[in-house]
């Protein structure tokens, strides 16, 4: 189905699985982006507060900064086996949140989604650098980068809608039963290439230059400014508005349709226009979304146009940074992206923390959309000074 919007310049094996690789990761999306905008309500079935399941959020979050490691570890495997260990993870961790009986065990599973999906996002992020040349992978990344939108819009909107009928452990369920299905796909569809593998092991002495850290900081610094929205959007529809379940949902919805629009548009141009370029866009549309909400968060209206206008720009920016992520290190492609995930899960763990608490102490979502602007203008600089220094050098 996806193939049709590949040329002829990738090859065959590359069209044939994109649909398969979009599909498995859309799985692996809606589970991890579950949680987020129903944060209020797993509190209250907890019976803890908004900053205490922050926390649990956190400690998940956390787990990000192993990226760098299983980005080493999943250059040494083959691309088959990160992505079959992701999604068993990815699973497991599903099903332990949904059978937890306090919030110790909820966040073990949380946690665990998290660690592997960096095993999945990894696996198949190398899987495309070993088949797609960078000056192409853009367009590849922004199409599968469609699951990113999915999950949220379909994913997350059914595990919602479920959510409301049932609870939120039944919509943890359907993501386990997902993940198993994908499982059984991705193994047999997908073979190991095991003499790329070797290469890969040989390759040791490479390592990030010094002005590829302005990429990791800009990632950090993206995901401080995503976050801040992400796990306080939820609480402020309920408290200021009184959304349940399904009206969280109806929300998350239309975030997805914005984010599917943007890495449809980040497929078709940030090869064209420049990954770089295209990272500084994204980033710098989220500064006024973000100082909008803080003005107008008190309006529904006018404070969903801001969410969206944010939401627009996160994603552009961040389906543009991925293929530059991916040629960091250009012969440990697993390397570099796990550098730039772990970077991204640092700042969602720091802003978990700080945007819950944000969020109490000022009553609403004001001061955490503020914060994001800040975060966001931060991440538009670190990328403009990395392109000023010269940017990524190709082979």
């Amino acid at each position: 189905m996806l193939r049709r919007w590949l040329d002829d310049s990738f090859s065959e094996l590359v069209k044939k699985n994109i649909t398969l690789l979009t599909a498995a990761r859309f799985t692996t999306n809606a589970c991890y982006r579950f949680t987020p905008p129903f944060v209020a309500i797993i509190a209250k079935g907890f019976d803890i507060s908004l900053s205490e399941i922050g926390i649990a959020l956190t400690i998940s979050e956390l787990s990000g900064l192993l990226s760098p490691f299983i980005g080493r570890f999943v250059d040494r495997l083959s691309r088959r086996a990160a992505m079959l260990l992701g999604l068993f993870g990815i699973g497991l961790g599903a099903l332990l949140s949904a059978i937890s009986p306090n919030i110790f065990v909820f966040t073990l599973g949380v946690t665990l989604i998290s660690i592997t999906k960096s095993f999945f996002d990894l696996g198949m992020s190398g899987w495309i650098s070993d088949h797609v040349p960078y000056e192409k992978r853009g367009r590849y990344i922004g199409i599968t980068e469609i699951s990113w939108a999915f999950g949220l819009l379909i994913g997350v909107s059914l595990m919602g809608a479920i959510t409301a009928i049932s609870s939120w452990r039944a919509g943890f369920l359907v993501g386990a039963v997902g993940s198993a299905v994908s499982l059984a796909f991705i193994a047999s569809r997908i073979k190991a290439e095991n003499h790329e593998v070797s290469s890969r092991v040989a390759d040791d002495g490479v390592r990030l230059s010094g002005r590829g850290w302005l990429v990791v900081a800009t990632m950090f610094a993206t995901m401080c400014a995503s976050q801040c929205i992400f796990i306080t959007f939820g609480a402020w529809l309920d408290d200021e508005f009184g959304f349940g379940a399904i009206g969280i949902a109806a929300v998350g919805f239309s975030f997805g349709v914005v984010e599917l629009y943007a890495s449809i548009t980040s497929a078709n141009k940030t090869d064209l226009w420049g990954k770089e370029k295209s990272i500084a866009i994204g980033c710098l549309i989220m500064v006024p979304g973000g100082i909008a909400l803080w003005l107008v968060s008190q309006n529904l209206i006018l404070g969903l146009a801001a969410l969206l206008i944010y939401i627009l720009g996160f994603e552009f920016a961040v389906v543009s940074m991925l293929p530059l992520a991916t040629h960091l290190v250009p012969k440990r492609p697993g390397s570099g992206l796990g550098l730039v995930i772990g970077a991204g899960t640092l700042g969602r763990s720091v802003m978990s923390l700080v945007a819950t608490r944000a969020y109490e102490s000022s009553g609403g979502i004001a001061l955490p959309a503020l914060i994001g602007a800040i975060s966001a203008a931060v991440a538009t600089a670190l990328i403009y000074f990395y392109h000023r220094r010269g940017g990524l050098v190709h082979d």
